[in-house]
């Protein structure tokens, strides 16, 4: 094997192309979940001497993804050299920081807690992995006797055991012991497989994968989780969605009571299965087991004890209920648990709720983590149901779990996370936003953190728009970022489907800008009943629309909002051949007053923004409007956006990035205590200075 001081060399290369095929099979573990590692040899650049190194996938890394510099790189010699200064399983986590100590270089990624285990495994090649089917003979209440059966041998039962270094010695014992083990089974908590070549590695853990899959699916009782239970069975499709948007904004609510959480909403049929059946309350409580699932969905849901069939209002009523109860469960669980040096409570409110009939909600302080919580819980009903299959499930005590969750490492781990962006976890929806100003306002709060929903006329120019907004963020996963939908403003069925895909997408709604519209520049005397109803039903009615849409899913979360109106300087400036524009305008912004006094009750926030002459990048110019307000001004239409700068007290052309600053400051946070406010974007128009 050659070395890595400053070119990629063949040890890396096996490792990550092992990885990202471990990784891309959902069978074979989840996301971020499980290491691997390959030894070989470097150079030490200050001796020139050769040195065995290991290089380990390092904390918070994604096997399916792993890059290089994703990678923790150590000494050998280093690592195996902490079992003479090993003070004991007391004291094992002073060892995380002992490899520091033993980095190669820079040492690349930080190391994770579970590098002893690969250092210390007398093997080149070493991974460990989550798979459900291996993690449901881990949590089976006769593990040990199941590995016996199903491996013969060939894989060793290791008693449940916190990850940390002790562990790592434990493994590395097991391996010696047994010369016929290619690997183990962790109680409580996955699988772990090595080899002498990086082929052999991941044939191993892909033997045992499939061995253990293949024993569950041939001995397997028929229904583990019982007979389907009356009223219990899932809904159909349209009635279930229906309700799941009409939960959402309840369900977030209750979610984010300590800490504002962005959601994901899944009814596979995994999920709804599992929630139809007789044994689903007991095992639910339970919670799950593998340190991977409960540090991103608690130790246990929040399930719903009512049929599909109940009345949707006594559903919501029931949810009130079971979230104060879920609470105080959850801080006993903390109280029984915590020591003078645990962390602080990080919450009491669930991040799993389950609803019998319509689905999973799951929660996270962003898309991606909300989405990876709903998936973690379908890998745990996957566990569940290997388990009950063939023994009966038996995850790890309560305590150890309590040490897992609130382990100083993991506290430590959070803290080094990058500062949240000013609209983390807020959710938005932009109407007219496939182009010009409303593209900028989607693009300019996706970039402070948030989730945007891009609604348009245009479906396909809708979803177009926000993948490249999702790619101007770096998103792996555009639809974690921003989602695409149709939208006629001027349509009451529309503009409820396009709110209710918002919910869906991301759980609720916090940011609603309505911006939608189109210009019809005509004198009086030619302007058309037609010319007025189209300008109103779009701008004026549409506003209403979207607002009222809105407003009801603000409302039943309890957690605010806000609803900012992109009106114009026409609004309050009487230009010539433009009444249909201007009125409607004038319409919006009273809009703003009245919503303004009629929602603050709710901490709803209603403010509104007036550009002017928004010529370069600008839908409604690009459509006709700038060649019929260049004709009113007698100048040429190129030379409309230098005309409006010029009759401004600034001089300054407004591009449609200068509205979405506007939009932003209003939302972020600073104006907390601003509502029923009009921000000129105007570059100064002493016509239109509020009075």
């Amino acid at each position: 094997m050659t070395n890595t001081t400053g070119t990629t060399g063949s040890a890396v290369e096996q490792l990550l192309a092992r990885s990202h095929a471990l990784g891309a099979d959902p069978r074979f573990t989840n996301y971020a979940g499980g290491n691997t590692s390959a030894k070989g040899t470097g150079t030490d650049p200050v001796t020139g001497a050769d040195v065995e190194l290991l290089w380990v996938k390092g904390s918070g890394g994604d096997l399916g993804t792993l890059e290089e510099r994703g990678l923790a790189v150590l000494r050998l010699d280093r690592v195996r050299a902490l079992r003479e200064v090993y003070p004991g399983v007391e004291r094992e986590d002073e060892m995380v920081a002992a490899f520091d100590h033993c980095l190669h270089g820079r040492g690349g990624a930080a190391p994770s807690i579970d590098t002893a285990m690969h250092a210390l495994v007398d093997a080149a090649h070493v991974d460990h992995l989550h798979p459900d089917a291996g993690i449901a003979i881990a949590c089976a209440a006769d593990g040990e006797k199941l590995t016996e059966q199903v491996f013969e041998g060939r894989v060793v039962w290791v008693p449940w055991r916190r990850p940390g270094f002790q562990l790592g010695l434990d493994i590395a014992a097991i391996k010696e012991a047994n010369p016929r083990a290619v690997g183990c089974v962790l109680g409580g908590h996955g699988i772990t497989a090595w080899g002498a070549t990086s082929e052999q590695a991941e044939a191993n853990s892909r033997w045992i994968i499939e061995t253990a899959t293949a024993f569950l699916e041939a001995n397997s009782v028929p229904e583990p989780f019982g007979p389907v239970l009356e009223g219990y069975a899932a809904l159909p499709e349209g009635e279930r969605r229906a309700r799941a948007a009409a939960l959402a904004p309840v369900v977030r609510g209750i979610a984010s009571h300590d800490a504002p959480q962005v959601g994901h909403f899944t009814d596979s049929e995994v999920v709804l299965d599992f929630l139809s059946r007789e044994q689903h309350p007991r095992l639910a409580a339970l919670g799950t087991s593998c340190p991977d699932h409960f540090l991103r969905t608690k130790v246990e849901p929040l399930v719903v004890d009512l049929p599909a069939t109940a009345a949707l209002e006594e559903v919501t009523a029931r949810l009130h209920e079971l979230h104060e109860a879920y609470r105080a469960h959850y801080r006993a669980y903390y109280d029984r648990h915590a020591t003078a040096e645990s962390p602080a409570i990080r919450g009491a409110d669930p991040l799993i709720v389950l609803v019998p009939g319509v689905g999973m909600f799951s929660f996270g302080k962003d898309k991606q983590t909300a989405r990876v919580a709903g998936e973690f819980y379908v890998n745990a009903i996957n566990v569940m149901r290997g388990a009950e299959g063939v023994s009966s499930y038996s995850p790890i005590e309560e305590s150890e779990k309590f040490r897992i969750e609130y382990w100083a490492l993991e506290e430590a781990k959070l803290a080094r996370l990058p500062k949240p962006k000013p609209l983390a976890t807020r959710i938005a929806l932009v109407t007219g936003a496939a182009s010009g100003i409303g593209k900028a306002i989607a693009t300019r709060l996706a970039a402070e953190g948030a989730c945007v929903v891009v609604a348009d006329l245009d479906p396909a120019r809708a979803q177009a728009a926000a993948e490249e907004i999702a790619a101007s963020t770096g998103a792996k996963v555009p639809a974690d970022v921003a989602v695409g939908v149709a939208a006629d403003v001027s349509d009451p069925a529309a503009v409820a489907a396009a709110v209710e895909q918002a919910v869906l997408a991301f759980g609720g709604l916090d940011l609603v800008v309505n911006n939608a519209g189109l210009s019809i520049s005509k004198p009086l005397l030619e302007t058309t009943e037609k010319d007025w109803d189209l300008q109103h039903d779009v701008m004026a009615k549409g506003s209403f629309l979207v607002s009222q849409a809105a407003a009801r899913v603000l409302i039943a979360q309890g957690l605010g909002g806000d609803i900012v109106y992109i009106a114009s300087k026409n609004s309050v400036f009487a230009g010539p051949n433009n009444i249909a524009y201007s009125a409607v305008k004038a319409d919006q912004a009273h809009q703003v007053r009245l919503l303004a006094a009629e929602l603050g009750e709710h901490g709803i926030k209603v403010n509104g923004v007036n550009p002017d002459g928004v010529v370069r990048g600008s839908g409604i110019f690009a459509g006709g409007w700038g060649a019929q307000r260049a004709k009113t001004y007698g100048i040429p239409e190129e030379e409309l956006g230098r005309f409006y700068a010029q009759r401004t007290l600034l001089k300054r052309e407004v591009l449609p990035e200068h509205v979405a600053n506007a939009v932003f400051v209003l939302t972020a946070g600073e104006l907390s205590h601003t509502t029923g406010l009009h921000v000129p974007v105007d570059a100064g128009v002493a016509a239109a200075f509020l009075r």
